[in-house]
């Protein structure tokens, strides 16, 4: 086996100190904002020059969080499926893998060569905990990127559901961005194979603790958000 060394050259700053609460996949909390600061060696603007020009990027980076973990298995069983079958681990994009590298679509929304820790790259969409390692960042190109005819296997036959969100103007008015909060509650964050109405579940976003349960509606299920700390 021929083992290799990469850099972390940058690491992601987030709303999210842990895992639980983190979109699945990147993009589908769009309003999501995360800052990319480089490690201090690669702290150089003629590094991005020219990434202004474009709206979306590549990042490939470390579940970083599973070192000393599970180890990885030939099959998974994908959230998407509800927890209950397995497929090949490289059929999904499972976190537990040989080499725990993810890869992850995000907008651009500004390059801020002037800051203190800068050049800083403001994203949006970001799926990554607080602190991820960055091993490398790619522009995204519409011509070879972009594949609007492709066949996705089992996740074609399950889109991905939107829960409906109650979130009172009262704990509303303490959060900067309360959109960005319901975004990621509406994608239903608890463990695929939790259907329990009365369990309350806790997470940590945007510095806020935030408690909330899912119930069964007239339109589906519901998250209901409790408190805000």
């Amino acid at each position: 086996m021929q083992n290799i060394n990469i850099q972390v050259i940058a690491r992601m700053r987030s709303d999210f100190p842990t895992k639980f609460g983190i979109p699945r996949q990147s993009g589908l909390a769009e309003g999501l904002r995360g800052r990319i600061v480089f490690e201090p060696e690669f702290r150089n603007n003629d590094a991005v020059r020219g990434l202004d020009g474009f709206s979306h990027l590549w990042l490939i980076w470390e579940f970083s969080a599973n070192r000393g973990g599970r180890q990885w298995q030939p099959t998974v069983r994908p959230p998407r499926l509800g927890g209950n079958q397995h497929m090949g681990v490289f059929a999904t994009r499972s976190p537990f893998r040989p080499n725990p590298l993810g890869l992850s679509c995000v907008e651009l929304e500004s390059v801020q060569p002037d800051h203190p820790d800068g050049p800083v790259i403001v994203v949006k969409g970001a799926d990554l905990m607080d602190g991820t390692p960055i091993y490398d960042i790619k522009p995204y190109i519409k011509y070879a990127d972009s594949h609007p005819e492709a066949v996705c296997g089992y996740v074609d036959e399950l889109p991905e559901r939107h829960l409906n969100v109650d979130l009172s103007n009262e704990l509303a008015v303490l959060l900067p961005d309360p959109q960005s909060l319901i975004d990621v509650l509406s994608l239903d964050p608890r463990p695929s194979y939790h259907d329990d109405p009365e369990r309350e579940y806790g997470m940590t976003f945007s510095g806020f603790n935030v408690k909330f349960k899912v119930t069964d509606g007239q339109e589906g299920p519901v998250v209901h958000v409790l408190d805000i700390k």
